[in-house]
């Protein structure tokens, strides 16, 4: 029963304001509501009918409660827990830098590739047997080792030996395997791809646009574009080993901001499931040289190319095309469902090191990629230790990660611990270190703060809406349904 003299208990919740002169409610399970000032003064005020429709919405959705406290309290920390669900499984993404060599030289090279005859930065074999193991070694029963490079491909033997002892090994822990290997696709041939087959390996690759916008910066070492090559060996790929086995990711310099509608275009001619539309990262080439003015932009032109973009994939969708935003599903799917999206980038606390982890070619370890790359740029300050000289418990029980979790619980962060939005948010800190020089980093100055931010509030915008026609749209992409599946489901009912 309630105690004291109040007609109702409100429950946590975080509000701010939203469009409308109206305010935006988030309760501690992500939940929401938007109420008028007056609604909310009420509500605060314990004024509010409890048999008004408002109170009824306020209540079924856990911003208050005039009924026994326990059983809606327990409720709420099961949808919490349901939220942080990817904490259990610990590290499952593990990121193995096979080489550092690369046929290509793209003028944004995150990884700092090296020529294809600098043999000095292939992992060796017995490098590629001792990550095996620490990655063997998670507590997760779910585990993903993504092939990375340079250009995996350069030292694929490396890439067979980690895949057969992993499998051996497997055969023991019986955690739920998978590979995928990240490639330019250009030296892919029929030999490989039997192979990728054969072991049920997928493929990630780039794609950047239509030809004259994939080969200004994805260039061969010779200078030459990529994109014709890419193509034949994309169609190549997708023969032997089927549509959906390739996906792509998309790197958005300053020139792309204003052609992202011919970007979106040619990812739906190709059929790709989606597009990741992505802000560049401040790292490795993309810092230096004559190309430097193409990759810093500001995060706000992003921002407001990213919401064009989206409404029109939205309209390509509703014409009969099917493409998903990746980054929209998973805000979506934060906000609209109480399932833990399992986002390495954007998770509280970070998702460095304890949701993914990166394995340099020499064994060297480090929470994530970003802290890599700072590595090859002279800091290493996100180093874990190495695969030939440490254990796994040391590795994983650095001081260096323990920092990056304390360092990355918006619940507690300065400026996020009573943002609105930071359900739905998450923390970086190796960003915050690398943009502007510690771990807990500055708000009022952060691009990665304004990125989510305005994201996050556009998408509210559009689902305060209400279109039919946005929200199948949205259920489609959340649930991996065709838009004719979630309209069929919505007549059922």
């Amino acid at each position: 029963m309630l105690v004291g003299s109040e007609p109702y208990l409100l429950l946590p919740f975080r509000f701010g304001p939203f469009s409308g002169g109206r305010l935006l409610l988030v309760n501690v399970a992500g939940e929401y509501i938007l109420l008028t000032r007056q609604e909310f003064e009420n509500l605060v005020s314990y004024e509010l009918s409890t048999t008004s429709p408002l109170f009824l919405d306020l209540k079924g959705k856990h911003f208050l409660t005039d009924t026994a406290v326990t059983p809606v309290i327990d409720l709420l920390a099961t949808k919490y827990r349901s939220k942080r669900e990817f904490l259990k499984t610990f590290t499952a993404l593990h990121m193995v830098v096979v080489t550092l060599r690369c046929n290509q030289r793209c003028n944004y090279c995150h990884a700092s590739s090296q020529p294809k005859e600098a043999r000095q930065y292939d992992m060796s074999p017995e490098t590629g047997l001792h990550v095996v193991e620490k990655i063997m070694a998670t507590p997760s029963p779910i585990v993903k080792i993504e092939f990375q490079g340079g250009e995996p491909l350069l030292n694929f033997e490396v890439v067979k030996t980690i895949v057969r002892e992993a499998k051996r090994l497997n055969r023991v822990k019986k955690k739920n395997l998978s590979f995928v290997l990240c490639t330019n696709l250009t030296l892919i041939n029929e030999a490989s791809l039997r192979y990728l087959k054969k072991e049920g390996i997928t493929i990630s690759t780039s794609l950047d646009g239509p030809p004259a916008i994939h080969d200004r910066h994805r260039l061969l070492r010779n200078g030459r574009g990529s994109y014709d090559i890419f193509m034949e060996k994309l169609h190549l790929s997708r023969r032997l080993l089927g549509h959906d086995q390739v996906n792509a990711l998309v790197t958005i310099t300053r020139e792309s901001l204003d052609h992202l509608r011919e970007i979106i275009d040619e990812y739906a001619a190709h059929r790709f499931h989606g597009v990741f539309l992505r802000h560049i990262n401040p790292y490795g080439y993309a810092l230096s040289g004559p190309f430097r003015s193409s990759f810093v932009y500001p995060m706000e032109d992003f921002v407001e190319a990213y919401k064009k973009a989206l409404l029109y994939i939205i309209e390509l969708n509703l014409s009969g095309v099917s493409l998903v935003e990746n980054f929209a599903t998973i805000l979506l799917s934060r906000i609209l469902t109480p399932f833990s999206t399992g986002f390495v980038d954007l998770q509280s606390p970070t998702g460095a090191g304890i949701s993914g982890v990166i394995y340099d070619y020499n064994g060297d370890v480090y929470p994530c990629d970003e802290g890599r790359m700072l590595a090859k740029m002279g800091d290493r300050r996100f180093f874990l230790g190495n695969v030939n000289h440490n254990t796994y418990l040391e590795i994983f029980r650095s001081s260096v990660l323990q920092e990056l979790i304390e360092a990355s619980c918006v619940e507690t962060l300065p400026g996020c611990h009573s943002c609105v939005l930071n359900n739905y948010c998450g923390a970086d800190p190796v960003r915050n270190y690398a943009v502007q020089g510690n771990l807990i980093g500055h708000r009022p100055t952060s691009d990665f703060c304004v990125k989510h931010k305005e994201i996050i509030t556009f998408l509210l915008e559009l689902l305060d809406q209400n279109d039919p026609g946005v929200m199948d749209v949205f259920w489609s992409w959340i649930t991996n349904r065709t838009l004719a599946e979630v309209r069929g489901a919505c007549c059922e009912l």
